[in-house]
């Protein structure tokens, strides 16, 4: 494109307060009323993500990362859910006592997500031109034929060959793992300050996989924004991630900066989804697994939520709720950016 009108502005490095975060939870709360009963999927989470950090949300499914991702972009069903206490700071403002016409403007300009099944999230009666190009249409109030030119020339930077000539094709047309770009092109189009991407490579093989992730960390650097990455696998973070979630069961058990948490791990269950990932000098031996299977949210068990599970639980496990405390060397130093809800963290850490 040669006219100026049309083509991006370059991406840059964001302007602010590099200690202020672009997101901010505190206390989050949600709940869903059913027919047996209310379920507590999120309790008392805290966390936050600066502007060009990337912080990676963890645990198996149920656990409430994509509620927790749901609630902070204001798409949660309500009913049956609902965000029952808590704080969503977003650039410092509760997003949470904004009208829901206000919060709606803050979706796509501000931030967006990236959800785990391209196929379902595309309308599949339109073309990725069209859809990529609504962004333009709605939000700048661009001409058709400007906010195609705008949808081909994201289609480029997200690395989707001879996008000029596919930009009219359907979602249908396209492999998992473009369909899977189209979605972060949308995510990027209005250059928010945070993405969130919902498990972007569950159905993705492999060597799909492993682009997809380095697109969006090459993405992120390059816009600086704020990025949480929400996954089962810690395999899949490793080499993106700045800090780490870890959550079970509506709660977060863990904090830490990635590759602390992969040397010494604080508590039993991020212990547990480490030994889960296949090792290369490991041939032939039997896969790991976390025995059982995480809590009915309806009926969760007293105590530590993990304790059934867990191969250290101790009575005490069983009756008391572990708080989320700061974790330290045997010296009584801190450790920065970590923290566990374990009552033997320390034999974990230090054992």
């Amino acid at each position: 494109m040669t006219t100026s009108h049309v083509t991006a502005q370059a991406p840059g490095r964001r302007s602010g307060d590099a200690d202020t975060p672009v997101l901010e939870v505190r206390d989050l709360h949600v709940e869903f009323k059913t027919r047996e009963g209310i379920v507590k999927a999120v309790n008392g989470v805290n966390y936050s993500v600066r502007a060009g950090e990337t912080l990676a949300v963890l645990g198996e499914s149920g656990s409430g990362k994509s509620v927790t991702a749901q609630a902070i972009m204001g798409i949660l069903d309500s009913p049956p859910g609902r965000v029952a206490k808590g704080e969503i700071l977003f650039q410092g403002q509760d997003i949470l006592q904004l009208p829901e016409n206000e919060r709606r403007k803050l979706r796509g300009p501000k931030m967006a997500m990236i959800f785990q099944d391209a196929l379902s999230a595309l309308n599949p009666v339109y073309s990725v031109g069209n859809q990529l190009g609504e962004m333009f249409r709605v939000h700048q109030g661009m001409s058709k034929k400007d906010a195609k030119a705008k949808a081909i020339e994201l289609m480029d930077r997200v690395k989707i060959p001879a996008a000029g000539s596919r930009v009219n094709d359907y979602p249908h047309q396209f492999s998992g793992g473009m369909r899977q770009r189209i979605m972060i092109a949308m995510a990027l189009a209005l250059e928010p300050d945070l993405i969130i991407a919902d498990e972007p490579t569950t159905a993705l093989d492999v060597t799909v996989q492993a682009q997809v992730m380095d697109l969006l960390a090459e993405l992120q650097r390059e816009y600086n924004m704020g990025l949480i990455l929400i996954t089962h696998d810690l395999g899949v973070v490793a080499d993106v991630a700045d800090k780490i979630a870890v959550m079970y069961a509506g709660r977060i058990v863990e904090q830490s900066p990635i590759h602390e948490l992969y040397k010494r791990p604080a508590h039993p269950y991020t212990r547990g989804l480490l030994d889960s990932i296949p090792r290369l000098d490991q041939k032939g031996h039997e896969l790991y697994a976390i025995k059982g299977l995480p809590p009915n949210l309806l009926k969760a068990p007293s105590g530590c939520a993990f304790n059934p599970r867990c191969p250290k639980a101790q009575d005490i496990c069983r009756t008391d709720v572990p708080a989320l405390l700061p974790v330290t060397e045997t010296d009584g130093t801190e450790l920065a950016g970590r923290s566990s809800a374990c009552h033997f963290w320390k034999e974990q850490i230090h054992g």
